[in-house]
């Protein structure tokens, strides 16, 4: 189904996290078989990766008592390894599971979903989460959703959270000074969670950051650059007359974003 006439979501609208949720479907359906003679392959059976997942879908909507939804994707190119080439370059030699491209070819011809070039599917959720009007709940159990305003559903956790502004920029500038290891950006080494909430105080904002990581030795282009990599998009950092991204400048951090 096309994505192209998706952008501000008026009705009540899961913005379904397409990634995790298909990833876990192929990985569950996945089997090792035993050929004998210490022959062994992998299999998965395709039919049975459908059920998982829209039976996952099905929970979200009875959870959630709506079944209008949007799957969000990432495209596999990704602007912030234009930032960094270095960004999730640990993941470059991961095993998807078997037949996960064609679950994903499947579930894009099945349902509404959007993406776009360059984009990580957390960008799509944000851009349209924070869209003017918009009235969604993002549905990921990814904590980079945390750094976008709004409603957020865990389904791991069985969890639903309203994230405020003043929230959601705490997150991102706990992102930008701790780094994230599982997508391959440091933040300033040494800092976590713990140290964090103690640099940010009571009243965050980025001359904060910016002091911290001169204190460390580094300086306002390598925070500004690692903001970049930890900046879900909103929707005013998304041209959609253009279809381009602006990167992130501390002049985004107003309600406005």
């Amino acid at each position: 189904m096309s994505s192209e006439s998706i952008s501000r979501p008026q009705k009540l609208t899961l913005l379904i996290d397409a990634d995790l949720f298909l990833y876990q479907a192929a990985a569950a359906a996945e089997d090792e078989i035993d050929w004998g003679d210490d022959v062994w392959s992998l299999a998965t059976d395709l039919t049975e990766a459908k059920q998982i997942f829209t039976d996952k879908l099905s929970q979200i909507h009875n959870r959630l008592e709506t079944k209008e939804q949007i799957l969000c994707f990432s495209d596999r190119e990704n602007f912030r390894r234009d930032v960094d080439p270095s960004y999730k370059s640990n993941r470059k030699n991961t095993r998807k599971p078997v037949g996960h491209k064609a679950l994903i070819d499947w579930a894009k011809s099945a349902y509404k979903h959007y993406w776009k070039p360059k984009l990580e599917a957390d960008d799509c959720m944000g851009i349209m989460a924070t869209s003017p009007g918009a009235n969604t709940i993002i549905v990921s159990d990814d904590k980079d959703m945390k750094t976008i305003p709004g409603r957020l559903y865990r389904p791991m956790a069985d969890e639903m959270l309203t994230i405020s502004f003043d929230d959601a920029q705490r997150n991102f500038y706990t992102q930008v000074l701790t780094g994230d290891a599982t997508d391959g950006y440091k933040g300033i080494p040494g800092v976590g969670p713990k140290k964090a909430e103690a640099i940010l105080g009571t009243r965050p904002d980025w001359g904060i950051v910016i002091h911290a990581y001169q204190k460390a030795g580094m300086t306002e282009t390598d925070a500004k650059s690692q903001a970049r990599l930890a900046r879900i998009l909103r929707w005013s950092e998304w041209d959609a007359a253009e279809g381009t991204l602006k990167l992130w400048e501390p002049e985004h951090d107003s309600q406005a974003s």
